[in-house]
Order: structure tokens, then sequence, then C-alpha cells
């Protein structure tokens, strides 16, 4: 791996200590959830926990974090989603009670900024998966009353209402009542969220959506060919809708021989008896067996890099953040390893020949204004229409 320059990298922590990252995905609650059932005195993340998690506040600070989207992820086959995400935010809540002195609770754009003016991390939260509302506008609207400022459509698996970009494709793309759930994030002011998604969820979102749209934690499609990546026709609408993409790190979708390693590693999980998500001790144990035998492919942070060259190029520097999926994957890039890592990202794209003012964007500012104008949206929203309480059963049949 080349290393940043050292000008490189002090030219990318001071632009951080001005336009800090606000970071798109991190599951550091799932994490806490499995390692230690919440017990938030086990991990403590005011201390190092390098050799636990990616996550920790040392080392948000060290990485020029701003505001982070915490993940309230539960399993998609977790009997009881809708209780498991009650449990997730409530471990949101825990931690910014307990480090308050860091972390500050953030619901709109103006919070972000205080929370940047304040020099704490502004924290929101994302609800990955629409398991999550168990086909109910009316969960829906708890959620956001929780704090929860997006939710991704489906994960891994198809939801009754909307297909995933890693399951076999059932209502081709958003069946009514998944426009109707669209309607209603944008009447409330949540931010849809395309991460996960199969491509024609994405373009029916987009043909419903009168709000900008996010992708939390996805890369591009055409310089690493995963379901999970952005194709470059919906990277294409992302100026007309006004959205941002988020690049994220994991391996496995931003470089290609990291794809087919993956596959393999993942039936192996499954041939011990393990889900390929499974990040305990026990399944790392298998990981590492299988990865001394095979060796992994390794990412870095110009791997990452060459995703964001291509999707400026296409959706331009307006529409383009940072979701990391920290402590939601087994590996990371080289020079990515954690939450510490992001001013070697920031250092590559100096040495390309981003400019200040881009990377301004992209670290900081295109998440803020996406926000705040899904807030815009709803206001109007609101104005001219009351809450929906349409069921699955009366759209969908």
């Amino acid at each position: 791996m080349t290393t940043p320059a050292s000008a490189s990298l002090d030219a990318a922590r001071a632009l951080l200590r001005e336009f800090p990252v606000v970071d798109g995905h991190n599951d550091l609650p799932w994490a806490l959830r499995e390692q230690v059932r919440y017990d938030l005195d086990a991990r403590d993340i005011a201390g190092d926990l390098r050799a636990q998690l990616h996550t920790d506040i040392p080392r948000l600070r060290a990485g020029g974090v701003g505001a982070q989207f915490w993940s309230v992820y539960v399993r998609s086959d977790l009997p009881g989603a809708v209780t498991a995400t009650l449990e997730q935010i409530d471990c949101v809540r825990q931690l910014l009670d307990r480090h308050a002195e860091a972390l500050r609770a953030a619901h709109t754009a103006a919070d972000m900024e205080a929370a940047r003016a304040e020099g704490r991390i502004a924290s929101l939260m994302g609800a990955e998966g629409g398991h999550s509302i168990d086909n109910s506008l009316g969960t829906l609207r708890g959620l956001y009353a929780l704090g929860v400022r997006y939710m991704t459509l489906t994960h891994n698996d198809n939801v009754a209402w909307a297909d995933s970009a890693t399951d076999e494709p059932r209502v081709g793309g958003l069946s009514a009542f998944g426009r109707e759930v669209v309607r209603e994030m944008n009447r409330l002011g949540m931010l849809v969220d395309l991460s996960h998604v199969a491509p024609d969820t994405m373009r029916t979102a987009l043909d419903t959506t009168s709000a900008p749209v996010i992708f939390s934690h996805s890369s591009a499609r055409a310089v690493c060919d995963h379901p999970r990546n952005i194709p470059d026709d919906v990277l294409e609408r992302l100026p007309g809708n006004g959205g941002v993409a988020m690049v994220t790190f994991v391996p496995k979708f931003v470089l290609q021989a990291a794809v087919d390693w993956t596959a393999a590693a993942d039936e192996n999980l499954r041939a011990h008896g393990f889900h390929h998500l499974e990040t305990n001790d026990e399944a790392m144990k298998v990981h590492r067996a299988f990865e001394e035998a095979h060796p992994r492919p390794v990412a870095t942070a110009a791997t990452v890099a060459d995703h964001l060259d291509h999707m400026r190029e296409v959706a331009g520097v307006d529409h383009l953040g940072i979701g990391g999926d920290y402590d939601g994957t087994a590996f990371t890039p080289a020079g990515l390893d954690d939450v510490s890592g992001y001013p070697n990202l920031i250092a590559e794209l100096l040495d390309r020949g981003w400019s200040r003012a881009d990377l301004a964007k992209l670290t900081w500012q295109n998440a803020v204004r996406v926000l705040g104008a899904a807030e815009d949206v709803a206001r109007a929203e609101q104005a001219a229409r009351p809450p929906s309480n349409a069921t699955l059963e009366q759209l969908d049949g």
C-alpha cells in the first residue's frame, strides 16, 4: 500500500478539523448487542477498544468524525424485529447519556451544525431494513419520533413491499404500499436510504420521492460489479433528485477480487454452521483459518478513492458522501482499518487533485444539506396532507 505523504495527511487532518466527516453508517450498536448484550461497562467506548471494535471515541476523534449515523440494524430473520430495533435505539440513547461530553443527539441539520460548533460528534440514527417497521406506517412514525432519521428500505432480504439487491425480485422494485412508505417518509422528513435495495427499487423510489434520497453505504457498480453497488444510470439521476451516495469501505463491495474471495469465505462459514454475516469470536476463528489457507485480497484507501473518482464523474461532487460500515464488516481496507482512518482517504484524494472545496462537500456539507432538504419537503408535505394510515392489505391485496 502506498502511504500518503505527511504533507497530504497534515492537510487532510486540517480540513477535517473544519469540515469533519459525516459517516452514513456504523454498526456499533449491533456489535455491542452481539458482543456484550449492551453491557456498556464491558465495552466502554471512552477508552481504546481496538482489540474488540472498529469504533471508540478516541478513534472517532483521531479520524475527524463530526457526525455519525448509528445504524439501529437488526437481522431480517430475527423474530420480533420491531422490539429488537427499539432495543438498538435504546443502546444509542444510553451511549449518548454516558458520553455527553463527546456525543450530541442530532435530529436536524441545525443540530448537526450545533454539534460541530461545540466540538461534539452529532449522533443520528438510521434503521437498516423495512422489516423494522413490520409493514406498519404507524411504526414508521414511531421510529421517527424516537429519532430515526433514515430507513434503508430493505436489508439483504426482500420485504413484502420492496425488493432487495441480494434476493430474488418479487414486486418489481416497490409495490403500491412500498411507494406509500416512501411518501410517508417524505412527509415525516425521514431520509429514504437506497443502500441494499435492488436497482429497480432504486429507480421506483426515485420516481416516487419528493425529497432527496441517500445511499448510506454503497459504492459504484461500474468499478466493482457487486449487486450492493449503485449502477451508473441511478448515479446519473442524483443531480435531479438532490440526493447523496455515500461510498462504503467494505472490501467485498469495492474490490472485485474480494467479491470472489468473500463468496467462498461465506460458504465456508455456512458449512461450519454460522450465518455468513456472523462476527462473533467463534465465527471469526473460522474466518481466520480460511484466510490463512486462502489469503484475502486487500483493498486500500486508493481502492475506495477509485470509486469516488468514478462517482464524481457520473453524479458530480455535490452528490457524494462517506459511509464506512464500520463494525458491520469483518474486514476493512488497509489504511482504513477503523474509524481513525478517514484522514488517509482524504489525503489520497488530495493527492489525486481533489480541491479543498470538493472535499468539504464530500465530508460534511452534502450530508447536512440533504437532511435539511428533507426537512424542507416535510414541512410542505405536512401542510398539505395528514399522516397516512394505509395498510399493506389495502394497497397490495
